[in-house]
């Protein structure tokens, strides 16, 4: 179970530093769009939002990851997707510095997040209603797909291929 907190913690580590980086970018923006020297002043205050919400984003996941849910192990493995292309584009435009750093983490985030014990921990649980281990349906259910108002010839009340969900 350390290893599997570990492997966690590195991966929540890592999408909170990426998170921190466009933060950064996000100030500089601002800044830039504060001086005038954006492109246009409308584009750079858009970029400034849109980058905080980005950042606030990806420090969301950090925590979803931090503590095993589900739900992150998606987000954080496109955030490191993308960060990666980011830092492929970065070390084509002789940006050493930030591309070196953005490859790394995302390379470290990926490590970390496919790590047989990250999969393990952010794994779904199967849902309960699917097959017992025997191969038959508990006594009194109706086997799997089909419900007790589903009538015989076609979907549920007649129409082919309707389900009827219970409440």
């Amino acid at each position: 179970m350390g290893q599997r907190l570990t492997t966690l913690r590195v991966a929540a580590a890592v999408q909170l530093a990426e998170a921190v980086l466009v933060l950064m970018a996000t100030v500089l923006a601002g800044i830039d769009a504060a001086r005038g020297r954006s492109y246009h002043v409308n584009s750079g205050i858009a970029l400034t939002v849109i980058g905080a919400a980005s950042a606030l984003a990806l420090a969301w996941v950090a925590a979803g990851v931090a503590r095993g849910r589900p739900w992150s192990r998606t987000p954080a493995l496109l955030t490191q997707l993308f960060v990666g292309i980011v830092g492929i584009y970065l070390l084509q435009g002789s940006r050493l510095d930030w591309g070196a750093v953005t490859v790394a983490l995302a390379v470290a985030g990926f490590a970390a997040l496919l790590a047989p014990q990250s999969l393990r921990a952010l794994a779904r649980a199967p849902r309960s209603g699917g097959k017992p281990s025997g191969g038959k349906p508990p006594a009194g259910k109706a086997p799997a797909g089909k419900t007790a108002r589903e009538k015989p010839g076609g979907g549920a009340g007649g129409q082919p291929g309707g389900v009827t969900r219970r409440s």
